[in-house]
C-alpha cells in the first residue's frame, strides 16, 4: 500500500504521485517476467528519463530537476519498491553523473551533462576491480599519459549495467600510492574497451554486473574529470551519496515485502482465523513495519543533512548499515509469514529476500560502514 510520506512541498507530491504512477504501469507489470527470465528491460530507463525521474537531486540549469535530496530518495524507494535492479541502476546511474557535476569544467560539463540528465545516455560507475573492492586504493588498472590521450590497461569489476551503459566514470591508477588514482569519463564505444560475460547472480537479475577490459585503449585526455591524483577524494564523495541511494532503495525492497505479507496474513486462515489476527504473526508483522519505519528515518535524516550543506559521511553510512540490515530482516520474516510457499517462486518475497542480500555488500559492505562510523565518533 502507499507509503504517507512528509513531503516539503506540492511539487514533491506531485512527483511522488507521477512516480507511483509510472512504476505501477511501466515497472510492476513486467518485472517477474524479466527477473525470472534474466531479460534486460530494453526501454525502461529511458522511459523513467523521459519523465524527469533519471535527474532529480541535479541542478535545473544542466536539465535536473532541482529537487532536494530527501525527494530524491522517496522516488528511488518508490521505484525500488516495485523493481529493485531498475532501482539499483538509477541510484548507480546518478553516482556515475556526481564526478563530472561536482568537478568537471564548465566545458565538460556543457558538453556530456544534459545527455546524462536527460536519461539519453546511462552511466555506470567503475571503482571495484577483482582484487580491490573496499580497498579502492589498492587499484591496478593503469592510465597512462601519453601526449593529448591516456592509454588504459586492466580490468575492472562488478558493474552495474556493464556492456549495456552509455558512459563508465572509471577511476584508475595514473600515479603512486592512494594519491595516484585519477578519475575519467569514458565512452562505452571506446576501442580497446571489451566487457565479460554477465554475472549469474543471487538476484537483480534483469540488469548485468559485469567486468570490463581494457586493453590499450586510448582515451582524450580533455575525459579526465578533476586533476590528475584526485579520484579517491571524488570516488569517495560520490559514495556518500550512493550510499543514501541503496538505503532508499533497501527500504524500497523491504516496504514491499512488508505489504505482501501483511496482504497475505490478511488473505490466509488457520484455525478459523485469519493468520495476522493470531498474535504471535501479529507480533512479527508489527516488528517488520517499525523496521521500515525506523530504516527510512535514517536515510531521511542523512539526506536532510546533505540538503542543507552538513557533514552526512557517517550519517550515511548509519543510513546504509541500517536500512539494508532491515531489508535483510523484513524480507527473510515476510517468507516466514507465507510459510513453505514463501519459499516458492509463486511469490515475490522469496526475490525481496535475495534482492536484499546485496544491499548489505555493495557500496561497502556493512562491515566498512561500522569502520567509518566508529572512525567518526573520534572527530
Amino acid at each position: 500500500m502507499p507509503v504517507d510520506r512528509l513531503l516539503p512541498s506540492d511539487d514533491a507530491r506531485d512527483l511522488i504521485a507521477l512516480t507511483r504512477d509510472v512504476a505501477d504501469k511501466v515497472l510492476d507489470p513486467i518485472v517477474d517476467e524479466y527477473e525470472r527470465d534474466e531479460k534486460y528491460p530494453e526501454g525502461v530507463m529511458a522511459q523513467l528519463g523521459a519523465a524527469g525521474l533519471l535527474s532529480l537531486p541535479q541542478p535545473e540549469e544542466w536539465g535536473g530537476g532541482g529537487q532536494p535530496y530527501e525527494v530524491y530518495l522517496q522516488v528511488l524507494e518508490e521505484i525500488a519498491a516495485r523493481w529493485a535492479a531498475i532501482g539499483v541502476a538509477v541510484s548507480v546511474h546518478s553516482l556515475s553523473s556526481h564526478p563530472l557535476l561536482a568537478y568537471g569544467t564548465e566545458e565538460q560539463k556543457q558538453r556530456w551533462l544534459p545527455g546524462m540528465l536527460a536519461g539519453d545516455q546511462i552511466g555506470a560507475y567503475s571503482l571495484s576491480e577483482p582484487q580491490a573492492g573496499s580497498d579502492a586504493a589498492a587499484l591496478n588498472c593503469k592510465a597512462t599519459r601519453d601526449g593529448d590521450s591516456y592509454v588504459l590497461n586492466g580490468s575492472k569489476a562488478w558493474i552495474t549495467h556493464g556492456g549495456k551503459a552509455d558512459f563508465y566514470t572509471l577511476f584508475a591508477r595514473s600515479g603512486e600510492g592512494s594519491k595516484g588514482i585519477s578519475c575519467f569519463l569514458v565512452p562505452a564505444d571506446l576501442d580497446g574497451l571489451s566487457f565479460g560475460k554477465p554475472e549469474e547472480k543471487m538476484g537483480l537479475h534483469a540488469v548485468p554486473t559485469t567486468s570490463a577490459f581494457y586493453d590499450n585503449a586510448r582515451l582524450p585526455a580533455d575525459r579526465l574529470i578533476g586533476t590528475e591524483g584526485q579520484g579517491l577524494s571524488i570516488a569517495f564523495s560520490a559514495l556518500d551519496s550512493g550510499r543514501l541511494g541503496i538505503a532508499a532503495v533497501a527500504v524500497g525492497i523491504a516496504q514491499a515485502a512488508l505489504d505482501e505479507a501483511v496482504r497475505y496474513a490478511n488473505e490466509r486462515t488457520t484455525f478459523g482465523r485469519k493468520i495476522v489476527d493470531h498474535q504471535g504473526l501479529g507480533f512479527l508483522l508489527a516488528d517488520m513495519a517499525a523496521a521500515v519505519v525506523s530504516a527510512r528515518a535514517t536515510y531521511l535524516d542523512a539526506a536532510r543533512r546533505r540538503d542543507l550543506g552538513l557533514p552526512y559521511s557517517s550519517q550515511a553510512s548509519v543510513a546504509k548499515l541500517i536500512a539494508t540490515d532491515a531489508a535483510m530482516k523484513v524480507t527473510t520474516d515476510a517468507v516466514q509469514v507465507f510459510g513453505g510457499v514463501g519459499y516458492t517462486r509463486d511469490f515475490r518475497v522469496e526475490r525481496f529476500m535475495r534482492e536484499a542480500k546485496i544491499t548489505q555488500i555493495f557500496e561497502g559492505t556493512n562491515q566498512i560502514q561500522r569502520l567509518v562510523i566508529s572512525r567518526g565518533l573520534g572527530s
